[in-house]
């Protein structure tokens, strides 16, 4: 159900500083006054590059010019590679291959960097901008504010967890890792030489972590070894091995003369396999373990010190949601008794209703995805036409892997979307696809990106926008012409709104309010009927991933609520293809700007 987005984060446009599961998406661009040359991309150019613009508005699209070149000249290896596919195209000329650094004292030289480009953004005046510009002047001041509530809270972060750390990540973007030129395969084997350092890196951050008492408890630990240890694979045999042979024959060809380079080239990836690859994991179980018995809490991150405070810099700077906290769990708890209200009603209609013993007439992923597209007409913008590819997760690593992930196209060539399915998990591939296909992330993605002004508006989107969509279009798809009887789709949506919505209020009970384990179990038995095993599970899901279900259910409460707003307003006028075409052209921007102009918006459709 996660969407996978193969970057790490600016140094000074985000505060999370590790390749994390995160919507951040990286461009390039030229500097000074010379126009970003965005053809290929699919990209507008818009109010930005008109040639008659005001002095303000030139100057901010300098601005914004110059802050991208600045931010991709420092990037890491893997941020270029999966941004751009010909950086060159862009004026952007690279020279050190790097997995990038990680380091406490980098953490808060970054923070002195946002502070300095927030100064400079505000000396522009928002009411001489375009409304695009306006929009993006907004978004990026919201991110920056957001970033700087964790300025003095770096040692909070937590860069390796089961299922969503870098740990668990770095592998998959290297097997994606494409290749286009010698010079691709050349960077792939360096980057793969440098795992063992980049990870000692990590090593190093957590044992400070461990020094200032805010080591992971054992049971994390051993959860994060569980997925390391998946990766101590076969040198010669296994799935690096085997997209690395299909990426090079796309490259090489299968002909004589090409078989020499290949066959140096296989020795020297299982050789980085044997002697860094695997050392790298061999160590970092060896550090971890070493770790055990100096996590100070097995219960929320209030616990600590500045633990709540450190999870409300969590709810703005990864969901970037509007809500205060108890704002949010007023939310979460209204959707909540408005799905009961709906099932209720249901039933009502139906005594008869079963809404266990039915499926959806597809199962196969490719019919699937073409029949979303089919269904989803009239109701959402036609996006442009792009290619995409099905593929599977390795069978050794579906226990350690989320049910499914989508990886973004480079900004100059939005053909390149994949689409991973995990053969672990059997159930609701229809709307597992929605939710990472059509109507969901790649096309949400696609989107946004061929309508961009500017691509810093890109750069500036986030997780909640983005989860909050892929799982509000996940329930419409369950509202399809898709095979399920009357009644059922509907009972699926509002069952799947209902549950995420509960996963949300435990997770701000464990780590905001201070819940026991015992609190915590009465809370989910309230709901559903749980054994002390999946309390122990669910409880373990909530330390090891703080404000991860808020990207979900945050995110689509927030959507949700915008909708109940604009139904009630504008009654029979209002339109859902409407409604989708705004939040589509704005953008998966931070919550509090996305408001600001629905207000704007629903005003506009009142007249």
């Amino acid at each position: 159900m996660h969407s996978f987005f193969p970057h790490s984060v600016p140094r000074r446009l985000r505060a999370v500083f590790f390749l994390y599961l995160t919507v951040l998406t990286l461009f390039l661009c030229s500097c000074g006054r010379e126009r970003l040359d965005v053809s290929g991309t699919g990209g507008q150019t818009g109010e930005f590059y008109s040639s008659d613009q005001p002095a303000a508005q030139t100057a901010f699209s300098d601005f914004c010019t110059r802050v991208f070149r600045e931010e991709m000249e420092g990037a890491p290896t893997l941020d270029l590679h999966f941004s751009l596919l010909h950086p060159e195209r862009y004026g952007i000329q690279t020279e050190e291959v790097s997995l990038g650094t990680v380091s406490l004292t980098g953490m808060i030289a970054a923070n002195e960097d946002r502070k300095a480009l927030r100064a400079e953004l505000l000396k522009f005046q928002p009411e001489e901008l375009e409304k695009r510009q306006r929009i993006l002047y907004d978004a990026l001041l919201e991110t920056l504010d957001a970033s700087l509530l964790g300025e003095g809270l770096e040692l909070y972060e937590q860069p390796l967890a089961p299922t969503i750390g870098v740990q668990a990540q770095l592998p998959i973007l290297l097997a994606e890792y494409t290749f286009t030129s010698q010079k691709d395969v050349e960077d792939y084997l360096s980057l793969l030489s440098q795992l063992d350092g980049y990870y000692e890196q990590i090593l190093v951050f957590e044992r400070q972590k461990a020094d200032a008492g805010l080591a992971p408890s054992d049971a994390s630990i051993d959860a994060i070894i569980a997925s390391c240890e998946s990766y101590l694979i076969d040198p010669e045999e296994n799935f690096l091995t085997e997209t690395f042979e299909t990426r090079l024959e796309r490259l090489l060809g299968t002909g004589e003369d090409s078989e020499e380079l290949k066959s140096a080239l296989r020795g020297r990836h299982v050789a980085a396999i044997r002697e860094h690859f695997l050392p790298a994991y061999e160590n970092l179980i060896t550090g971890m373990t070493a770790l055990k018995g100096r996590g100070i809490r097995d219960g929320g991150l209030c616990q600590l010190a500045d633990g709540r405070k450190y999870y409300e810099y969590l709810l703005r700077s990864g969901p970037g949601l509007s809500y205060s906290v108890p704002a949010l769990k007023k939310a979460l708890a209204a959707q909540m008794e408005e799905d009961l209200t709906a099932i209720s009603r249901l039933f009502s209609e139906n005594p008869s209703l079963d809404a266990t013993d039915s499926d959806f007439s597809l199962s196969d992923p490719q019919k699937i995805l073409d029949d979303l597209k089919v269904q989803m007409a009239g109701e959402f913008p036609t996006g442009p036409d792009c290619n995409y590819e099905i593929r599977y997760v390795p069978k050794y690593l579906e226990g350690s892997l989320s049910p499914a992930f989508y990886l973004t196209a480079p900004m100059d060539d939005l053909n390149q979307n994949v689409i991973y399915i995990n053969g672990g998990y059997s159930d609701g591939l229809y709307t597992t696809l929605a939710h990472e296909g059509f109507p969901g992330h790649l096309y949400q993605t696609v989107y946004a990106r061929s309508h961009a002004a500017h691509p810093l508006e890109s750069v500036l989107s986030c997780s909640g926008a983005n989860e909050g969509w892929a799982t509000y279009v996940e329930n419409c798809a369950c509202l399809f012409d898709n095979g399920l009887p009357d009644g059922v789709g509907e009972y699926r949506a509002r069952a799947r709104s209902f549950s995420l919505c509960v996963h949300g209020l435990l997770d701000i009970g464990i780590h905001y309010d201070g819940w026991t384990m015992e609190q915590a179990k009465e809370f989910i038995t309230t709901y559903f009927q749980a054994d002390d095993t999946v309390v122990q599970e669910l409880w373990q899901t909530m330390i090891d991933n703080p404000t991860n279900y808020l990207e979900y259910c945050g995110g689509y409460v927030e959507i949700m609520e915008m909708r109940r707003m604009a139904e009630l307003q504008l009654g029979e006028r209002f339109s859902p293809l409407e409604f989708h075409r705004f939040l589509l052209d704005i953008g998966p921007l931070p919550f509090p700007v996305i408001r600001n102009y629905f207000s704007e918006w629903l005003e506009a459709s009142k007249a």
